[in-house]
Protein backbone atom coordinates (compact mmCIF):
# COMPACT_ATOMS: atom_id res chain seq x y z
CA UNK A 1 0.00 0.00 0.00
CA UNK A 2 2.87 2.24 0.98
CA UNK A 3 5.27 1.14 -1.88
CA UNK A 4 6.32 4.08 -4.07
CA UNK A 5 6.08 2.90 -7.79
CA UNK A 6 8.38 3.36 -10.50
CA UNK A 7 7.21 0.66 -13.13
CA UNK A 8 5.55 -0.26 -15.78
CA UNK A 9 4.30 2.93 -16.81
CA UNK A 10 0.45 2.77 -16.81
CA UNK A 11 -0.88 1.20 -19.67
CA UNK A 12 -3.55 3.92 -22.04
CA UNK A 13 -4.59 3.77 -25.38
CA UNK A 14 -3.86 7.46 -25.13
CA UNK A 15 -1.68 9.88 -23.36
CA UNK A 16 -2.97 11.18 -19.65
CA UNK A 17 -4.61 14.87 -20.08
CA UNK A 18 -3.44 17.03 -17.30
CA UNK A 19 -4.88 20.27 -16.04
CA UNK A 20 -3.75 22.43 -13.98
CA UNK A 21 -5.76 24.27 -11.40
CA UNK A 22 -3.56 27.08 -9.63
CA UNK A 23 -4.51 29.89 -6.67
CA UNK A 24 -1.27 30.63 -4.81
CA UNK A 25 0.72 33.03 -6.65
CA UNK A 26 -0.72 36.14 -5.38
CA UNK A 27 -2.85 34.96 -2.68
CA UNK A 28 -0.59 33.41 0.10
CA UNK A 29 2.70 32.84 1.23
CA UNK A 30 4.08 30.98 -1.74
CA UNK A 31 3.80 27.62 -3.63
CA UNK A 32 5.69 23.86 -3.66
CA UNK A 33 5.71 23.58 -7.78
CA UNK A 34 2.69 21.67 -7.51
CA UNK A 35 2.10 22.83 -11.14
CA UNK A 36 5.18 21.14 -12.43
CA UNK A 37 4.34 17.91 -11.12
CA UNK A 38 3.23 15.91 -13.94
CA UNK A 39 5.97 17.48 -16.10
CA UNK A 40 8.01 14.95 -17.68
CA UNK A 41 6.22 11.91 -16.67
CA UNK A 42 5.60 9.18 -19.65
CA UNK A 43 2.49 9.50 -21.49
CA UNK A 44 1.71 12.47 -19.78
CA UNK A 45 0.50 16.06 -21.57
CA UNK A 46 -0.91 19.00 -19.66
CA UNK A 47 -3.84 20.30 -21.52
CA UNK A 48 -4.46 23.05 -19.92
CA UNK A 49 -4.17 25.60 -16.91
CA UNK A 50 -6.67 28.29 -15.20
CA UNK A 51 -6.16 30.84 -12.79
CA UNK A 52 -8.55 34.07 -11.95
CA UNK A 53 -5.18 36.54 -12.02
CA UNK A 54 -3.81 36.79 -15.90
CA UNK A 55 -0.17 37.59 -14.65
CA UNK A 56 -0.41 34.06 -12.54
CA UNK A 57 -2.27 32.60 -15.58
CA UNK A 58 0.15 33.59 -18.22
CA UNK A 59 3.22 32.49 -16.15
CA UNK A 60 1.32 28.71 -15.48
CA UNK A 61 1.34 28.80 -19.25
CA UNK A 62 4.98 29.43 -19.65
CA UNK A 63 5.34 27.12 -16.83
CA UNK A 64 3.80 24.15 -18.01
CA UNK A 65 3.80 24.35 -21.98
CA UNK A 66 0.15 23.29 -21.50
CA UNK A 67 -1.83 24.28 -24.80
CA UNK A 68 -4.22 26.42 -23.30
CA UNK A 69 -5.25 28.72 -20.63
CA UNK A 70 -8.24 29.65 -18.69
CA UNK A 71 -9.66 32.27 -16.58
CA UNK A 72 -12.62 30.02 -14.82
CA UNK A 73 -11.48 26.21 -13.86
CA UNK A 74 -15.29 25.23 -14.46
CA UNK A 75 -15.09 26.53 -18.16
CA UNK A 76 -11.40 24.50 -18.12
CA UNK A 77 -13.30 21.09 -16.77
CA UNK A 78 -16.68 21.78 -19.43
CA UNK A 79 -14.49 22.37 -22.27
CA UNK A 80 -11.23 20.15 -21.98
CA UNK A 81 -12.59 17.57 -20.03
CA UNK A 82 -9.08 16.37 -18.73
CA UNK A 83 -8.35 13.25 -17.19
CA UNK A 84 -6.23 14.40 -14.24
CA UNK A 85 -6.80 17.83 -12.32
CA UNK A 86 -3.82 19.03 -10.12
CA UNK A 87 -5.25 22.07 -7.92
CA UNK A 88 -2.26 24.08 -6.58
CA UNK A 89 -3.65 26.13 -4.37
CA UNK A 90 -2.53 26.03 -0.04
CA UNK A 91 -5.40 27.37 0.97
CA UNK A 92 -7.94 24.78 1.94
CA UNK A 93 -10.90 27.13 1.59
CA UNK A 94 -10.57 26.96 -1.73
CA UNK A 95 -10.07 23.12 -2.28
CA UNK A 96 -13.88 21.75 -1.53
CA UNK A 97 -16.08 23.45 -4.89
CA UNK A 98 -12.60 22.67 -7.09
CA UNK A 99 -11.75 18.87 -5.82
CA UNK A 100 -15.99 17.94 -6.07
CA UNK A 101 -16.74 19.18 -9.50
CA UNK A 102 -13.62 17.57 -10.90
CA UNK A 103 -14.41 14.23 -9.43
CA UNK A 104 -17.86 14.75 -10.51
CA UNK A 105 -16.58 15.49 -14.08
CA UNK A 106 -14.68 12.07 -13.72
CA UNK A 107 -10.94 13.33 -13.09
CA UNK A 108 -8.56 12.25 -10.82
CA UNK A 109 -7.54 14.43 -8.62
CA UNK A 110 -3.75 15.89 -6.92
CA UNK A 111 -4.47 18.34 -4.52
CA UNK A 112 -2.22 20.39 -2.33
CA UNK A 113 -2.71 20.98 1.46
CA UNK A 114 -3.55 21.33 3.85
CA UNK A 115 -6.71 19.17 2.82
CA UNK A 116 -9.30 21.39 4.15
CA UNK A 117 -10.39 23.45 7.03
CA UNK A 118 -12.95 21.10 9.05
CA UNK A 119 -13.44 17.45 8.53
CA UNK A 120 -16.95 17.73 7.23
CA UNK A 121 -15.34 19.48 3.89
CA UNK A 122 -13.01 16.50 4.08
CA UNK A 123 -15.67 13.97 4.22
CA UNK A 124 -17.80 15.62 1.45
CA UNK A 125 -14.58 15.68 -0.72
CA UNK A 126 -13.32 11.88 -0.03
CA UNK A 127 -17.48 10.96 -0.57
CA UNK A 128 -17.29 12.49 -4.23
CA UNK A 129 -14.54 11.00 -5.49
CA UNK A 130 -15.67 7.76 -3.84
CA UNK A 131 -18.88 7.95 -5.62
CA UNK A 132 -17.80 9.22 -9.23
CA UNK A 133 -15.08 6.38 -8.48
CA UNK A 134 -11.48 8.49 -8.94
CA UNK A 135 -9.09 8.46 -7.18
CA UNK A 136 -7.88 11.72 -4.45
CA UNK A 137 -4.16 12.49 -3.88
CA UNK A 138 -2.92 14.75 -1.43
CA UNK A 139 0.72 16.31 -1.37
CA UNK A 140 2.34 15.24 2.31
CA UNK A 141 5.14 14.96 0.31
CA UNK A 142 7.58 12.97 2.89
CA UNK A 143 5.67 9.70 1.88
CA UNK A 144 7.80 10.04 -1.74
CA UNK A 145 11.32 11.57 0.01
CA UNK A 146 13.85 8.81 0.68
CA UNK A 147 14.26 9.99 4.29
CA UNK A 148 11.03 8.62 5.26
CA UNK A 149 11.08 5.31 3.47
CA UNK A 150 14.42 4.45 4.75
CA UNK A 151 13.41 5.59 8.65
CA UNK A 152 10.67 3.04 8.31
CA UNK A 153 11.89 0.47 6.88
CA UNK A 154 14.56 0.70 9.83
CA UNK A 155 11.46 1.13 12.07
CA UNK A 156 9.80 -2.34 10.84
CA UNK A 157 13.55 -3.89 10.95
CA UNK A 158 13.78 -2.97 14.66
CA UNK A 159 16.88 -1.28 13.64
CA UNK A 160 16.16 1.17 16.67
CA UNK A 161 14.54 -0.94 18.50
CA UNK A 162 11.26 -1.26 19.79
CA UNK A 163 10.17 2.68 19.31
CA UNK A 164 8.99 4.66 21.97
CA UNK A 165 8.28 8.06 21.33
CA UNK A 166 7.69 10.58 18.28
CA UNK A 167 8.75 13.94 19.18
CA UNK A 168 7.16 16.31 16.67
CA UNK A 169 8.31 20.44 16.44
CA UNK A 170 6.34 22.78 14.23
CA UNK A 171 7.97 25.79 12.57
CA UNK A 172 7.54 28.04 15.33
CA UNK A 173 7.60 31.31 13.34
CA UNK A 174 5.24 33.85 13.72
CA UNK A 175 2.54 31.44 12.73
CA UNK A 176 3.51 29.87 16.22
CA UNK A 177 0.84 27.68 17.67
CA UNK A 178 -2.71 27.05 16.09
CA UNK A 179 -2.01 28.25 12.89
CA UNK A 180 1.60 26.65 12.44
CA UNK A 181 -0.25 23.19 13.81
CA UNK A 182 -2.55 23.41 10.73
CA UNK A 183 -0.14 24.62 8.18
CA UNK A 184 3.07 22.42 9.30
CA UNK A 185 1.78 20.41 11.82
CA UNK A 186 -0.03 18.30 9.02
CA UNK A 187 3.37 17.38 7.65
CA UNK A 188 4.70 15.67 10.98
CA UNK A 189 1.22 14.55 12.02
CA UNK A 190 0.98 12.36 8.21
CA UNK A 191 4.76 11.26 9.01
CA UNK A 192 3.95 10.20 12.21
CA UNK A 193 1.04 8.14 10.84
CA UNK A 194 2.80 6.71 7.71
CA UNK A 195 5.66 5.36 10.67
CA UNK A 196 3.57 4.55 13.10
CA UNK A 197 0.23 3.46 12.28
CA UNK A 198 -3.09 5.53 13.00
CA UNK A 199 -3.20 7.75 16.42
CA UNK A 200 -5.77 6.10 19.07
CA UNK A 201 -6.32 9.32 21.67
CA UNK A 202 -5.52 12.71 21.92
CA UNK A 203 -4.65 14.56 24.93
CA UNK A 204 -3.69 18.42 23.94
CA UNK A 205 -3.23 22.02 25.88
CA UNK A 206 -3.74 25.17 24.01
CA UNK A 207 -3.05 28.22 25.32
CA UNK A 208 -2.40 32.03 24.22
CA UNK A 209 -0.43 34.80 26.43
CA UNK A 210 0.44 31.69 28.62
CA UNK A 211 -3.58 31.18 30.11
CA UNK A 212 -6.24 28.25 28.51
CA UNK A 213 -7.72 29.74 25.47
CA UNK A 214 -11.31 28.99 25.04
CA UNK A 215 -13.78 29.08 22.00
CA UNK A 216 -13.64 33.23 22.60
CA UNK A 217 -10.25 33.35 21.50
CA UNK A 218 -10.96 31.22 17.99
CA UNK A 219 -9.38 33.54 15.65
CA UNK A 220 -8.68 33.58 11.76
CA UNK A 221 -5.09 33.32 10.62
CA UNK A 222 -2.93 35.36 8.54
CA UNK A 223 -3.22 32.96 5.59
CA UNK A 224 -7.44 31.36 5.26
CA UNK A 225 -6.40 27.95 6.38
CA UNK A 226 -9.47 27.87 8.66
CA UNK A 227 -10.09 28.55 12.52
CA UNK A 228 -7.46 28.39 14.67
CA UNK A 229 -6.49 29.21 18.39
CA UNK A 230 -3.23 29.91 20.57
CA UNK A 231 0.20 30.94 20.36
CA UNK A 232 1.54 27.77 22.65
CA UNK A 233 0.28 24.37 21.53
CA UNK A 234 1.71 21.15 23.21
CA UNK A 235 -0.41 17.79 22.85
CA UNK A 236 0.53 13.82 23.04
CA UNK A 237 -0.83 11.07 20.94
CA UNK A 238 -1.44 7.43 21.52
CA UNK A 239 -0.54 4.93 18.93
CA UNK A 240 -0.05 1.32 18.88
CA UNK A 241 2.24 -0.66 20.82
CA UNK A 242 2.12 2.13 23.37
CA UNK A 243 4.07 4.60 21.44
CA UNK A 244 3.46 7.64 21.98
CA UNK A 245 3.92 11.27 19.79
CA UNK A 246 4.41 14.35 21.33
CA UNK A 247 3.82 17.55 19.42
CA UNK A 248 4.80 20.97 20.65
CA UNK A 249 5.29 24.69 18.65
CA UNK A 250 5.60 27.83 20.12
CA UNK A 251 5.16 30.86 18.68
CA UNK A 252 8.56 32.98 17.93
CA UNK A 253 10.91 30.31 19.15
CA UNK A 254 12.47 30.39 15.60
CA UNK A 255 15.58 32.43 14.83
CA UNK A 256 15.60 32.48 11.36
CA UNK A 257 19.02 30.54 11.17
CA UNK A 258 18.63 27.08 13.48
CA UNK A 259 15.64 25.40 12.02
CA UNK A 260 13.46 23.66 15.02
CA UNK A 261 10.93 22.18 12.53
CA UNK A 262 11.25 18.30 12.30
CA UNK A 263 10.56 14.74 13.30
CA UNK A 264 12.52 12.91 15.66
CA UNK A 265 12.12 9.52 16.54
CA UNK A 266 13.78 7.05 19.99
CA UNK A 267 13.92 3.73 19.88
CA UNK A 268 15.17 1.44 22.49
CA UNK A 269 18.22 1.08 20.62
CA UNK A 270 18.60 4.07 18.55
CA UNK A 271 17.64 7.34 17.18
CA UNK A 272 16.12 8.38 14.42
CA UNK A 273 16.04 13.01 13.28
CA UNK A 274 14.80 14.47 10.32
CA UNK A 275 14.37 18.83 9.60
CA UNK A 276 12.30 20.41 7.30
CA UNK A 277 15.47 23.18 6.49
CA UNK A 278 16.34 25.30 4.10
CA UNK A 279 19.40 22.99 2.69
CA UNK A 280 19.60 19.42 2.82
CA UNK A 281 16.52 17.56 3.73
CA UNK A 282 18.27 14.17 5.63
CA UNK A 283 17.66 11.26 8.18
CA UNK A 284 20.48 11.62 10.39
CA UNK A 285 20.56 8.76 13.36
CA UNK A 286 22.30 8.71 16.99
CA UNK A 287 22.90 5.48 18.59
CA UNK A 288 23.28 6.16 21.83
CA UNK A 289 20.79 4.66 24.60
CA UNK A 290 21.44 7.73 26.45
CA UNK A 291 18.16 9.50 27.85
CA UNK A 292 17.28 11.42 24.07
CA UNK A 293 17.18 14.78 26.56
CA UNK A 294 20.72 14.63 27.19
CA UNK A 295 21.27 14.53 22.99
CA UNK A 296 23.73 12.51 21.14
CA UNK A 297 26.12 12.16 18.37
CA UNK A 298 24.35 12.22 15.38
CA UNK A 299 25.65 10.83 11.24
CA UNK A 300 23.64 10.50 8.70
CA UNK A 301 21.62 7.33 7.95
CA UNK A 302 22.44 5.11 4.85
CA UNK A 303 19.14 5.69 2.92
CA UNK A 304 18.12 3.54 0.87
CA UNK A 305 17.31 5.25 -3.16
CA UNK A 306 13.88 5.36 -4.24
CA UNK A 307 13.62 3.71 -8.17
CA UNK A 308 13.72 5.77 -10.58
CA UNK A 309 10.67 6.07 -12.78
CA UNK A 310 10.62 4.60 -16.19
CA UNK A 311 10.69 6.56 -18.70
CA UNK A 312 10.49 9.97 -17.08
CA UNK A 313 12.37 13.04 -18.56
CA UNK A 314 16.25 13.79 -16.56
CA UNK A 315 15.71 16.11 -13.71
CA UNK A 316 17.61 18.97 -13.91
CA UNK A 317 21.26 19.09 -11.53
CA UNK A 318 19.65 21.36 -9.39
CA UNK A 319 16.55 18.76 -9.05
CA UNK A 320 18.41 15.70 -8.31
CA UNK A 321 20.21 17.00 -4.64
CA UNK A 322 18.94 17.00 -0.97
CA UNK A 323 17.64 20.27 -0.73
CA UNK A 324 14.02 22.10 -0.15
CA UNK A 325 13.23 22.72 -4.25
CA UNK A 326 14.68 18.94 -4.97
CA UNK A 327 12.33 18.01 -2.38
CA UNK A 328 9.69 19.25 -3.73
CA UNK A 329 10.52 18.63 -7.44
CA UNK A 330 11.15 14.79 -6.51
CA UNK A 331 8.48 14.03 -4.29
CA UNK A 332 5.62 15.89 -6.06
CA UNK A 333 7.21 14.11 -9.49
CA UNK A 334 7.15 10.92 -7.70
CA UNK A 335 3.06 11.23 -6.01
CA UNK A 336 2.06 12.09 -9.32
CA UNK A 337 3.09 9.45 -11.33
CA UNK A 338 1.67 7.00 -8.09
CA UNK A 339 -1.55 8.88 -8.38
CA UNK A 340 -1.51 7.73 -12.05
CA UNK A 341 -0.42 4.37 -10.89
CA UNK A 342 -3.34 4.39 -8.43
CA UNK A 343 -5.76 4.92 -10.88
CA UNK A 344 -4.55 2.59 -13.03
CA UNK A 345 -4.48 -0.44 -10.80
CA UNK A 346 -7.33 0.42 -8.70
CA UNK A 347 -5.77 1.09 -5.25
CA UNK A 348 -5.42 4.22 -3.02
CA UNK A 349 -2.32 6.28 -3.86
CA UNK A 350 -0.02 5.99 -1.36
CA UNK A 351 -1.09 9.36 0.45
CA UNK A 352 -4.88 9.51 -0.49
CA UNK A 353 -7.75 11.85 0.91
CA UNK A 354 -8.36 9.85 3.81
CA UNK A 355 -4.49 9.96 4.94
CA UNK A 356 -5.09 13.64 4.78
CA UNK A 357 -8.55 13.76 6.52
CA UNK A 358 -6.74 11.78 9.49
CA UNK A 359 -3.94 15.00 9.78
CA UNK A 360 -7.03 17.12 10.60
CA UNK A 361 -8.33 14.35 12.61
CA UNK A 362 -5.54 15.42 15.03
CA UNK A 363 -5.77 19.03 14.71
CA UNK A 364 -9.33 19.27 15.61
CA UNK A 365 -8.21 16.16 18.40
CA UNK A 366 -5.73 18.65 20.16
CA UNK A 367 -8.42 21.23 20.08
CA UNK A 368 -11.11 19.05 20.76
CA UNK A 369 -9.07 17.35 23.84
CA UNK A 370 -7.90 20.75 25.21
CA UNK A 371 -11.83 22.02 25.08
CA UNK A 372 -13.01 19.15 26.94
CA UNK A 373 -9.92 18.63 29.76
CA UNK A 374 -9.21 14.82 29.12
CA UNK A 375 -8.17 12.61 26.41
CA UNK A 376 -10.09 11.75 23.51
CA UNK A 377 -10.33 8.65 21.42
CA UNK A 378 -9.73 9.46 17.72
CA UNK A 379 -11.14 9.09 15.24
CA UNK A 380 -13.71 12.00 16.20
CA UNK A 381 -17.27 11.49 16.52
CA UNK A 382 -18.01 15.02 16.27
CA UNK A 383 -17.09 16.92 12.76
CA UNK A 384 -18.24 20.49 13.04
CA UNK A 385 -14.74 22.31 14.14
CA UNK A 386 -14.69 22.51 17.97
CA UNK A 387 -13.59 26.15 17.81
CA UNK A 388 -17.11 27.11 16.03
Amino acid sequence: MHKVNASPSPSRARPWRVAVIDHFRNKARGGHGLHEAFIGLPGVTICAVADPDEPSRRSLLADTGAAAMYEDWRELLDREKPDVVCICSRLPVQHPEVVVAAAEAGCHIYCEKPFATDLCQADRMIAAADAAGVKLAVAHLARYWESFHTARRMIRDGEIGRPLLAYCRGKEDDRGGGEDMMVLGTHLFDSARFLLGDPNWVFGHVSRDRRDITRADASEPTEPVGTVAGDEIVAMFGFPENVHCHFESRRGMFDGKQWRFGMTVVGTRATLAFRYGEGDRVLRISRSTQPFEEGGDFVLADETPLPAIAGAAPLKPEETGSGIWAYYKRCNRRAAWDLLCAATENREPVCSGRDARWTLEMVHGVYASHLAGKKLALPLSERRHPLQ
